[in-house]
């Protein structure tokens, strides 16, 4: 075998590394960071004072009235927020897309008709990007909207309506960095989308359909029936069983209780690890000979298979004291099932 070749051979180390440059100290206080906090408020304020609301309100009224998908674009940040826009209108059960303007050029517009309302969203109205797209749009159909914030814009000048958001500068000390031009449009079109949300006289019951991941969508949702073990899995025994008996069956079926039941399974009461303990410490070895059903509680709390599954965590959790558990029963007082507060929480409730 060869020797290796010295540390110094060009071939392992033709560059040398870098040098570290000394670190420079940096620093910002509470006072500048509350500044810009005002400031950006202050532009904001801007905004607010000086936007025209007969063209938002042609604007939002144009969208609540579309037969077809309401599209947005953008490029760069004005994108980001476009497509923020839409995925909000979507969640309200409004027909909405995002329409990349390059991918449009290339096959995209496609999805394109003139049932359809595309809204251009740029800050200078000058965007290349977006004034190639128009003529392609407007030959497909579609009602444009221009959404800018520099007056006689060639954007505004080419759609079929323009909406002026009043910018008075960004954030940013160079003007340059749309951190506030981005946060006006943000603001614009969340507000005209609560605004249709409103007009469509959505409620709480068809949003929550549209989110049924999450906690809103599952309280308004799942029922009792969607989250309740059901009768194979029930820790359940009969009257006349001793309770020694039955101590598998209470500590086996991860549901802290036992199911008291008769012989056409209407439940009869509930017997807990609770009650386990305190009959325990009351009888001592006379526990040996006693019944669940002498012990049991023969008026629990239940509920019924339609209840809504927050309903069932309110009642867990109604004075006097909370409970773990509801047993679920039908109209004859049959037992179906049993609905744990462990379960609850596990479904995201």
């Amino acid at each position: 075998m060869g020797s290796l070749p010295p540390s110094s051979s060009p071939l392992l180390f033709p560059h040398s590394p870098p040098k570290q440059s000394p670190i420079q100290s940096s620093f910002i206080d509470e006072n500048t960071l509350l500044d810009l906090f005002k400031a950006q408020q202050n532009h904001l304020n801007f905004f607010f004072q000086h936007l025209d609301l007969s063209q938002t309100l042609a604007f939002t009224t144009t969208l609540l009235h579309s037969s077809g998908t309401i599209f947005f674009t953008g490029v760069g940040k004005s994108g980001f927020v476009a497509r923020k826009i839409s995925q909000t209108l979507v969640s309200l059960g409004i027909q909405s897309g995002f329409l990349s303007p390059v991918d449009a050029l290339h096959g995209d517009i496609g999805i394109l008709t003139k049932r359809d309302i595309l809204v251009l969203f740029s800050k200078s109205g000058n965007t290349e990007e977006l004034l190639k797209l128009v003529p392609c749009a407007k030959a497909k159909g579609a009602y444009l909207i221009a959404v800018t914030s520099v007056e006689n814009n060639a954007l505004a000048g080419v759609c079929d309506m323009n909406v002026h958001l009043p910018l008075e500068r960004e954030l940013c000390p160079f003007d340059l960095a749309p951190v506030t031009s981005t946060a006006i449009q943000m603001v614009f079109g969340d507000t005209v989308a609560i605004a249709l949300m409103s007009a469509r006289n959505l409620t709480r019951e068809e949003y929550a359909t549209n989110h049924p991941a999450g906690r809103i969508g599952k309280s308004l949702i799942f029922k009792v029936k969607d989250v309740m073990k059901k009768q194979e899995e029930l820790p359940v025994c009969r009257e006349n069983d001793l309770i020694m008996d039955q101590l598998v069956e209470l500590t086996s079926k991860g549901c802290g209780c036992l199911l008291v039941i008769d012989e056409e399974f209407h439940l009869v009461g509930t017997f807990t690890d609770g009650d386990l303990r305190r009959t325990l410490k009351a009888s001592e070895e006379g526990i040996f000979k006693l019944t669940v059903g002498e012990m049991c509680n023969r008026k629990p709390r239940t509920i019924g298979p339609d209840a809504m599954a927050v309903e069932a965590m309110k009642k867990m959790e109604a004075p006097p004291s909370p409970v773990q558990f509801l047993p679920v029963i039908d109209h004859q007082s049959v037992l179906i099932g049993i609905v744990t507060l462990h379960g609850l929480v596990s479904a995201g409730l």
